[in-house]
């Protein structure tokens, strides 16, 4: 249950990243590197970037409200769940964005979720 544990509080915190660089570096030198985009690019689609990111928010509070929830059974429903919408959405991103995102989102998502499942 521990490396359960640990997944997913790496899951959830790569997320809170996601949200700093999407809702506020996504026009700086470091935000347009990391997400591959042109200064104009990046200025054009800032609001759409700062939703979006609020959007991760979500994904990782609802991790960690799911780590933290008084029932561990229950909790472990609510963390599936959230991990589910975490693959899902890296694959998307896979998809259409990045395709590095596979790896960054989906992949730990997908490791998380069968830690979760088997209780490790």
């Amino acid at each position: 249950m521990l490396i359960s544990i640990i997944l997913v509080s790496i899951i959830a915190a790569i997320h809170i990243y996601i949200v700093y660089l999407e809702m506020f570096m996504w026009a700086t030198p470091k935000g347009m590197k990391t997400f591959g985009t042109t200064e104009q690019v990046a200025k054009d689609s800032k609001s759409l970037a700062f939703n979006q990111g609020l959007y991760n928010g979500f994904l990782a509070a609802g991790l960690i409200w799911g780590l933290l929830y008084p029932d561990a059974v229950a909790g472990r429903h609510i963390q599936l769940f959230f991990l589910a919408c975490v693959l899902i959405a890296g694959i998307v991103g896979s998809l259409t964005a990045k395709k590095s995102i596979i790896y960054v989102q989906a992949l730990p998502a997908l490791v998380a979720i069968i830690a979760v499942l088997f209780q490790w």
